[in-house]
């Protein structure tokens, strides 16, 4: 049970805190480890299509197993010396893991600046959260990249550490967060990155295969509890859910849509290169600011939701088990 606690734990002091600027950060960690692997290991394989797939595979490999040794390493020398500091250690990795607060406070960011500094200011402060270029969106293309990050973050920050923190606790949800770092940093499709963040984009899809469904079902199940179309999530998830390059980026896209009766994705300009992607969801009601606040309440339910989910799942699994 103490991996149910810190847990628990850390998703209070995430709710209550959040990313201080001044804390030293896990993901931090893992951006500056992997700025300074890319290099050598790109020079110590051919560069060719092939050296530069093999090197990207050691980094894939070697990131999450570290993440996930360091973080068991460092858990195990606490709890021999007492449990309770095992447990203050994990609870504080588990806070640091989980961004449902940090997403918040930076689409919330975008809400505000649209509102008291115009739309200038919003499309700077959307570009912080966003990978597409931003200096062109129109109001409700600043609202709209807001509310699909809401949506996508859903999973990729919230749900699916807390999957891996209730079925291996710090370490493994550790690790997750190490390919998760991994494919924002290198998973791109572009000439740097096509063969070297190959598979480190192929880890991230498999690793966020389950997570994400979980993640959309959560939306569709809070939405009603919201005050959000419960129908019209669980029609526009069955019927949208596969429109994306990504095997998962559109469950939770696809869930928000329905849920909020709006319309979402659609072409967006990456790097200067616009890409055409398939819409999701019905055009039942122009998207407006307000929307970027409703996405973020039903994320705070969805969680809420796949916490309980997962804590009643933990027990039963630890009474059968013990039992």
């Amino acid at each position: 049970m103490m991996t149910l606690a810190a847990v628990a734990i850390g998703a209070v002091l995430d709710l209550a805190l959040g990313d201080p600027r001044w804390l030293p950060h896990p993901v931090v960690a893992m951006g500056r480890a992997i700025g300074w692997a890319e290099p050598r290991l790109r020079s110590r394989f051919p560069d060719t299509a092939a050296g530069r797939r093999a090197a990207g595979r050691v980094l894939a490999v070697a990131l999450p197993l570290g993440s996930f040794a360091i973080c068991w390493a460092v858990l195990a020398a606490l709890g021999a010396i007492h449990p309770t500091l095992c447990l203050i250690a994990e609870s504080w990795v588990c806070y640091q893991l989980l961004a449902a607060c940090e997403l918040r406070r930076q689409s919330m960011a975008v809400l505000a600046a649209l509102r008291d500094q115009g739309l200038a200011a919003a499309r700077t402060a959307v570009s912080y959260i966003v990978g597409r270029d931003t200096e062109a969106l129109d109001e409700d293309g600043v609202v709209r990249a807001a509310v699909e990050t809401v949506a996508e973050n859903a999973s990729d920050g919230v749900v699916a550490p807390l999957l891996y923190m209730m079925v291996g606790g710090a370490p493994l949800a550790a690790a997750y967060k190490a390919v998760n770092t991994l494919d924002s940093m290198v998973g791109y499709k572009n000439e740097r990155y096509i063969d070297f963040g190959r598979a480190s984009a192929h880890l991230d899809d498999v690793v966020n295969f389950v997570p994400s469904r979980i993640a959309a079902l959560c939306l569709v199940a809070a939405a009603p509890l919201t005050g959000l179309s419960g129908a019209g999530a669980w029609r526009i998830w069955r019927r949208d859910r596969r429109r994306h390059a990504s095997p998962n980026a559109a469950q939770t896209e696809a869930a928000m849509a329905g849920a909020l009766s709006v319309r979402l994705a659609g072409p967006a300009s990456y790097f200067g290169h616009m890409v055409e992607k398939p819409t999701i969801g019905d055009d039942l009601r122009p998207i407006e600011p307000e929307d970027i606040r409703r996405a973020n309440r039903l994320m705070y339910a969805a969680a809420a939701l796949a916490f309980l989910v997962f804590a009643a799942v933990r027990i039963v699994s630890v009474v059968v088990w013990s039992g």
